[in-house]
């Protein structure tokens, strides 16, 4: 006998949302399951906080900083990156969370979560069209920048530890990587 799982849509999945039934699990949905979520443990919430009150500082009113909230992805994904960088749509986000449209990248810092998000994630970051995709390796204090998606891959991959950084939607500013890698 051949088992399958269950594909749920992002419809499916607010509509399970909306009853409560996950009310006390940290789930995300990645291409159409419904995941569980790597518990934080300190370093990891350590570093993606600091990182998100300095992007949100040096960003300014030119970009929200939108930390572990959920992103709408049309291949059934609705993720919640550890920090996504959209634009400041203020109360539209009221109806909808940020589309791809409205991502300038995202950011995911992984220790035990490694696998799913150099794998899984890096796909449907990809997939949707994500333009840059920024993994932090806890293991290895590395950023790893991913750009130019092209179907379920980027076309290009970086591998940092020192230097200055400049994300693509907004070349005028230079991120120092050790702002994001080291305490």
């Amino acid at each position: 006998m051949m088992l399958s799982t269950v594909q749920w849509t992002v419809e499916d999945y607010h509509h399970i949302i909306k009853t409560g039934v996950l009310d006390d699990r940290p789930v995300e949905l990645l291409a159409g399951e419904i995941v569980t979520m790597s518990p934080e443990a300190e370093p990891h919430a350590f570093f993606s906080r600091t990182a998100g009150q300095y992007l949100t500082r040096l960003l300014g009113d030119r970009a929200l900083v939108s930390p572990a909230k959920p992103i709408t992805l049309p291949n059934q994904s609705e993720p919640e990156p550890d920090l996504a960088i959209v634009q400041p749509l203020g109360r539209d986000y009221l109806s909808h969370h940020p589309y791809p449209e409205n991502i300038f990248w995202v950011i995911e810092y992984a220790n035990t979560s490694l696998e799913k998000d150099s794998t899984i994630k890096y796909h449907i970051y990809a997939e949707a069209g994500i333009p840059e995709y920024w993994l932090v390796n806890l293991r290895t204090r590395e950023l790893v920048v991913y750009r130019n998606p092209r179907g379920r891959d980027y076309g290009s991959k970086e591998t940092l530890q020192k230097g200055t950084i400049s994300p693509l939607a907004f070349q005028d500013i230079k991120i120092p990587i050790e702002t994001l890698i080291s305490a």
